[in-house]
This record gives C-alpha cells, structure tokens and sequence, in this order.
C-alpha cells in the first residue's frame, strides 16, 4: 500500500479544504492522474497521485479539512496498474505540478506496452444528477446542499444558465414555499473557511493594526471616457480598459510619492523599487486580490491585458496562491457594483488602497456654465503611519488631474 499524504501547497500554507473527489474507492488510478480538488485559503488546486494502482482509501470527503502531511489517498500499487508503467517507490515523486508545486523531483519512467497488450480500464466516479447541474464551482453546490436549497430547481443567472453563488443565496433568503431542511427561523450558516477566512483574518488584522485615513475627490472622468473611446477607436488594435487607464494613472503617482508603495516593518518604512499592482475582484468563491508583477513596466495595452487575464482565470479559480499575494498597492473599482464611494480596507501588509466610484452624469461648472458631465469620485485610505496627509492628498489631487486632463498629463505617465 502507498499511501499519498497531502504536499505542502506553499506560501505558508498548512491546510487545504477537500472539495471533490475525482475518483472512488476501487478505482484505478495512473501515476499523475489528477484525483481531487482541494481548496486552500488562496486557490483551487487540483491534485494529481503520485502512484499507479487500485484506490484502497480516500482519507477525508468532500468539505473536510486536512493538514500538510496527513494521510490524503491510499493506493494499492500494482493492481490492475497498466502494463509498462514503473511506479515510483512511495519516498519519490512523480514529478507533476500541483498547478505550480511539485508532487517531488523525480519523473515517473514509462516503457512501451507490448504489442497487442490492452489498456486496462481507468473508472471514474460516477456523476450524481447534481453534477451534470451548469453551476460554476463544486463551492456553489455545497452551499446550496448547507443553505437547504434544491438546486435542481434554479435558474442560472450566469453565462449559459451557470448557477453561481448568488443565484443559491437569493433562494436561501427567498420565502419558502414548501417545508425545507432548514431551521424555523429560515436561517443559515456560512462556515468561516477558506477564502472567506483568509479575508476575514487579514481585514481584521488591518483594522487592528492601521491607523487609517481616508481622502477622496469627485472628479469629471469626460475626458479619461473620451481618451478610451479614441484609444479603442481601432478595432484591430488591442482593447484598453478603464481600470487601466486608471492604473496607470496610479502608478505614475506612486512614482511621484513613493511612501505610499510601501510596508511597515517595525519602526522602519520599507519602500520596495517596483509596484507588485493588486486589484480587488469579486468571484463566486469571494473577494480576491490579484497582482501583476512590476506592473509600473508595463504598457497601458500591456497593463489592460494583464488586468483582463488576471480576473477571467480569478473567476474560474485558476489562480495559484503566488499570485494572489506580494501586492505593494491596491486598486479597487467598487463603482462595478453601482456605488458612489467606500471606506476602503486597506490590504494588509500595504500602507494605501485607491478606490473609483461609478461614473454618472451630473450637473458640473464649465467655463461658469453649468453642464452635464461624467463624475466619479475617488477614495484613498492610507496607513498615516507611512505618510501624512500633504502625500496622500498629493498623490489623489495627481490621479485626478490625470482623470481629468488625461492627454495633457499624459507626458507623465
């Protein structure tokens, strides 16, 4: 018997939430066979075995939680292992990658398959009806399953009819119309776990920790709306964002008052010569915060891009704890859900978060004239630690000149 303990994720990590089982006790299995989602408090992983062999024991279901070293899948080597395959003794690894970790650093050794010898049968679990359900995350289905709602019943909302977390939260909060498992009071829990943990302890800590301020301006965002429209004039040229745009408006401020692309470590300020850019998104499996390495580097096209493919695989999970972390600024556009402004939490261990409101139309003082123009209000909460207030108003009043004279500033950023 081999029996596969679950590897250290890295970043720290010292635990990992199971969240579904690719396999079932009896199945077979080939080395690197991917055999079970676990959910750290950063990512999804999917983990491959590192053995060939008959399933024996599955250490855990789905929704506990295991620690680093602990017993995670017992294999029985050399049952119904096809033919060719060496297994690696259970000291070695087989060399796969844990969506950027390793399982070890040696290769498993494959040799050819005699002619004519059949492939054995690899099982796979079989699926329930609530898996051939479109829902985004195996997540979303436990909720459902913890919140007493049959989710065979819903409508996606999502892309394609996909069931997210908010179409299960809507019907949990809806009035019944039928007795459900749940309490008389319509109540129910969402364990602290997870993501959701991770947030809850690291906004905590800044709340305990920060002696935060906040400044804010609303600016006239005309001019930045005209410059994205003019830039993606050109169909055939790549598409800039308004976030980008907005980022490197930042980062050029930072360049200009760089305490505030900082940390506190003891009684000294530590400023870093590169901006690890983070950005606040939302996903079905809650807030997370990207970053793009050396963003201060990169184009505004390059910026866009990067931004774009940050969110898209931070909303399918696909994104590894290492880039989720390391961020030494903060851009959160909260105006995506339909709000003027917000008192910001700032992203411990960084001293400042920049915040943009939504953009409408309001009546605005042109020449003396009053006019209609698109106003959107900008928010910096900063550690007062690391600056006083001259340096944040300083940096906010540059990002709004450059909101509101984009090309004219533009030789600045």
């Amino acid at each position: 018997m081999a029996v596969f303990k679950l590897p250290d994720l890295g970043e720290g990590l010292t635990e990992a939430e199971i969240v579904a089982w690719h396999v079932a006790v009896g199945d077979t299995v080939t080395v690197d066979q991917t055999v079970v989602e676990v959910e750290t408090a950063k990512a999804s992983v999917e983990v491959p075995v590192p053995f060939a062999g008959r399933v024996a024991t599955l250490h855990g279901a789905a929704g506990d939680t295991l620690a680093v070293g602990t017993p995670l899948i017992t294999v029985e080597e050399g049952a119904f292992v096809e033919p060719g395959v060496v297994t690696p003794a259970p000291s070695e690894g087989s060399g796969n990658v844990l969506i950027g970790y390793g399982t070890g650093t040696t290769r498993a050794r494959r040799m050819r398959r005699p002619r004519g010898a059949a492939r054995p049968a690899v099982h796979a679990a079989p699926k329930s009806a609530q898996d051939r359900i479109r829902v985004v995350s195996p997540l979303v289905r436990r909720l459902a399953k913890e919140s007493g709602v049959d989710i065979r019943t819903l409508t996606g909302s999502g892309t394609g009819g996909l069931i997210s977390r908010a179409d299960v939260e809507r019907a949990a909060a809806a009035p019944a119309t039928a007795p459900v498992a749940v309490a008389d009071t319509g109540e129910y829990r969402i364990p602290l776990r997870g993501i959701r943990k991770t947030v809850a302890d690291k906004l905590t800590r800044s709340r305990r920790e920060i002696p935060e301020a906040t400044v804010w301006v609303d600016v006239d965002a005309t001019p930045l709306l005209e410059l994205r429209a003019a830039l993606n004039a050109d169909p055939s040229a790549p598409k800039v964002s308004l976030l980008a745009l907005l980022s490197r408006f930042a980062l050029a401020g930072l360049r200009r008052f760089p305490e505030l692309n900082s940390r506190i470590e003891g009684d000294e300020i530590v400023v870093p010569s590169a901006v690890q850019l983070g950005f606040a998104a939302q996903t079905d499996r809650g807030l997370v915060v990207p970053v793009v390495p050396d963003a201060h580097a990169l184009t505004v096209e390059e910026l866009s891009a990067a931004l774009a493919e940050r969110t898209e695989r931070a909303r399918a999970g696909k994104l590894a704890p290492a880039e989720l972390t390391g961020g030494s600024f903060t851009i959160n556009n909260y105006g995506v859900f339909g709000v003027d402004g917000s008192a910001a939490i700032i992203n411990h261990p960084e001293v400042a978060i920049l915040g943009i409101g939504r953009i409408i139309d309001r009546p605005w003082i042109v020449e003396g004239q009053v006019v209609p123009r698109k106003i959107t209000e900008l928010t910096l909460a900063f550690d007062h630690r690391a600056c006083d207030g001259g340096t944040a108003g300083g940096f906010l009043r540059f990002v709004a000149d450059c909101v509101e004279s984009p090309l004219r500033l533009l030789r600045n950023v």
